[in-house]
This record gives C-alpha cells, structure tokens and sequence, in this order.
C-alpha cells in the first residue's frame, strides 16, 4: 500500500509527514531541513531550482524567482492587484481572466508553480522512504474558495499526486494538539506564519469541527518581520560608514539571512550578534558590518506589526457572535508564534493561556493531522458568502432568492437530502455581486449516500 502524504504547502516555506508503525514521523528534505522554502527559480538555461537553492538566488534573479505562488492560486488576475504590485516577477491576465505567472517569456498557471514545489517534496519523501509515493493530504487557508482549493488539488496531480483530501489549516491545528479528544469547545487558532496572518474560530462538537469564522491579514507574517530587521541594520550601517547597501544585491542577500537568523535567535536568547564581514568596500578597502541587536529593541522594532494582528482577531470574535471568555482553548501556529512578543500579545488580547509549539518545528503537527485525517475526523466550514437559487432572470432581472444566510453551514438531514436531488443554481456571492455573474456551482446530486 502506497504511502499517503501529509503536506502543508505554505505561502513561505513548507513541510510534509507520512505515518511510519503507526506513528506520525515529520520528513526531512533532501537538504537535511524540516521545512522548504516555497520559492521555484526559472534560470536562462533552463534548469529549475526548488527550495534553499531557489531562495538563495532570488536577490540576482528576481524577474524569475516566484514565491508566494499561493496568493495567485486559483485567482482571477482582477482579484490579486494588490499582490501583483508586491512581487518582482510578472503576473498577467491570462485566459478566462485567470492569474498566469510569465518567466522568460512563458506564461504558467500559478498550480503549476505550486507543483514543483509538490514534486521536490515528493522525491524526498521517496527518496526516505524507499518506495513510491502517489497520494497526498494537503492542508489549506479556511478562506480558500472552491476555485482555490480545486487549484491546490490540480497542483497535487501535475505533481503525480493524487489528493486524497483537502483540509483546512485551523483544523489541522486543533487536531494536532490532540483537541479532538476533548469535550465540545470553542476554539480560536492564531496563525502567524511566514507570509501571512490568519485567526479562526473554530466549533468542536461529537468529533464534529466547524470552522464558524476567519479572518486575517494576507500580508502580515516573517517576511515583514525579517525586512524590518534588514532596513534597521541598512539604516546603521548608512550611519556607522556612510554607506547605503540597499542597491548592492549581494549585499542585500547576505542582510536577509542575517536578518532571519538574527529574527530566530532572539525567540530564545535576549541579544544576538550580527556580523557579516567584508559585506562590502570602498576606496580604503573592505568594510565589515557587526552589531548587536536585543530582543527589548527588536520588540520596538516590530511593534507596529503585532498590533496588525489585533484587529483581525477581534473581527473573527465579532463574525463567529462570541465573546473571548466563551473561548476555552486557543492555539498557537506558524513561525512567528514562536516570538515572545507575539505571544504575550495574543494573552493580553484573549486572557488564556496558549496551546503552543513543543517541537523544533511547529508544522511538524502536520504528522499528527495526517494520522487524524485519515480517521476521517469531520471538517466543515462555514459558507462565505449567501448561496441561493436564482429566479427567472429573464423575467425577474437577476432577482435572488437566499437560501443559505451569510457565513452558515447546512446541516445534512431528510430534508436536505431529497432537496439537493434536484438541480440548485448556486452563487457564494451577494445580491449585488450576482450580476457581475461571480459564480460558483452547478450540480446534480443523484443517489447522494445517508
């Protein structure tokens, strides 16, 4: 029997599992690490470079370097404006007005980028395991549409994977920390990872999830953290030298990984060194740059970045109808959770205690979802939008009748079953979005099983 594998396929970095003795067991890629960077490099000679390899090249190679190919997945070219203006590499209007990645002068479906990524994780599974692997769970953002997750899926089979199941990310949380055992709560996961900020409220009952709301900050995550870090050190390096690095590209290279670096050491100790020599020179010869940054100055630093995450979450209480003393367990995920900082501000913000990382890398509960995942553990999630059938239009002019209110999950029972047996005209948008034919679904349900 192949191996099924459990893959959370980030905005920034990503990490797989597989069940070995009946025991959730992380995989280390081929470089030794935990997680891959989520970066693919398109080089003029077309080699194509995946993970740490791809990631440290980009400042060289930014026209062809593409991370965040998350954000364009399954996504109109109208809809991710605000994104295309953030990345160095070309994003066009492609067919059907769908987001289309163009490298060296080819244009790609972002799923296709998404499936380099799938297929390096694939041969290092393999090559670990020593036998084939074709099947995948992949985990997703609970604000992912049908568009975006049957993108994800389509990336899974261009991979040569056949996905198995797609799950959402706050459940796959909750269920790592083992909260299904427990008795019917209200839980909240606070997601800060790489690339972006999301927090959900999540409903448990009779091994039953619900995901009631989310919200979040698609541009709020390590990334800002790190490049707050560099323009720091560019702004005292300027004044120690007089020099400005921020148009030197090697330079800027070797500050983002410092930046990193110096970002992860200070989740643990109080100061840390930067020191990158011969960083640059001039007409007296080399410089080198060293500093010390603390943590109480890197904390002022980001200030304005955590209260970022404020916001969203109070958003999320007030869409689910709960107040934060009815939420009896929140849970910690992504990189960023990993900052003191951060987590004193999601205890001030909520007043509880946190489920929090034990391990050297969070995603690495991505074992234990996938062991949960295949028990088949119940994943619903809340409709984002009003769903209906349409009248007559042509009699009506695009009247609406709303079945299903805003954000609402409908219970499976009798009556539901012997209505779905008729064709439904559905539309996840509101009225005044309907005659901008912003459509989703139409389906037959024949014989639909108890």
């Amino acid at each position: 029997m192949s191996k099924i594998l459990g893959i959370d396929l980030g905005t920034t970095n990503s990490c797989m599992a597989v069940i070995e003795g009946g025991e959730p067991q992380v995989i280390a890629n081929a470089e030794g690490n935990r997680t891959t960077p989520s970066v693919v490099a398109y080089k003029d000679n077309a080699e194509i470079l995946v993970g740490v390899a791809a990631k440290r090249q980009s400042v060289t190679n930014p026209k062809n370097t593409i991370f965040s190919s998350k954000r364009f997945i399954g996504r109109r070219y109208a809809e991710v404006q605000s994104d295309v203006q953030r990345v160095p590499f070309a994003v066009k209007d492609g067919k059907g007005g769908r987001a289309v990645i163009s490298v060296n002068g080819k244009e790609m479906l972002p799923q296709e980028v998404s499936a380099k990524i799938l297929q390096k994780m694939k041969a290092d599974a393999e090559a670990y395991l020593g036998t084939t692997v074709s099947k995948a769970v992949i985990t997703v953002p609970a604000y992912f549409d049908d568009a975006q997750r049957q993108a994800t899926k389509e990336a899974g089979q261009i991979a040569g994977l056949e996905v198995v199941r797609i799950l959402n990310e706050p459940t796959a949380a909750a269920l790592a920390y083992g909260l299904d055992k427990g008795q019917d709560q209200k839980i909240i996961v606070f997601d800060l990872g790489g690339g972006t900020f999301d927090v959900s409220v999540l409903d448990l009952g009779d091994g039953v999830f619900e995901v009631v709301s989310t919200n979040g900050d698609t541009h709020l995550g390590g990334d800002d953290f790190d490049q707050t870090i560099m323009d720091w050190i560019l702004a005292e390096f300027k004044k120690e030298s007089g020099i400005d690095l921020s148009k030197d590209v090697i330079a800027i290279q070797r500050l983002k990984e410092a930046a990193e670096k110096a970002k992860i050491e200070l989740s643990s100790s109080t100061e840390t060194e930067i020191s990158l020599p011969f960083i640059t020179a001039d007409a007296s010869g080399p410089k080198h740059l060293q500093m010390k940054l603390s943590r109480s100055k890197l904390e002022s630093l980001v200030e304005h970045l955590i209260a970022r995450c404020v916001q969203p979450c109070l958003n999320a209480l007030k869409d689910a109808k709960i107040s934060k003393d009815k939420i009896d367990q929140i849970v910690l995920v992504g990189g960023m959770t990993r900052m003191p900082a951060v987590v004193a501000k999601a205890k001030e913000l909520f007043g509880k205690e946190m489920e929090g990382p034990e391990v050297e890398n969070q995603r690495a509960t991505l074992a234990m979802v996938l062991q949960k995942s295949i028990e088949c553990i119940f994943d619903l999630q809340r409709l984002a939008h009003s769903s209906g059938k349409d009248e007559d239009e042509e009699l009506l002019g695009y009247c609406f009748h709303e079945i299903y209110e805003l954000d609402f999950t409908r219970p499976y029972n009798e009556s539901m079953r012997a209505e779905i047996q008729e064709t439904l005209g559905g539309c996840i948008d509101e009225l005044d979005k309907w005659i901008s034919e912003v459509g989703f679904a139409q389906f037959t349900a024949i014989d639909s099983p108890p």
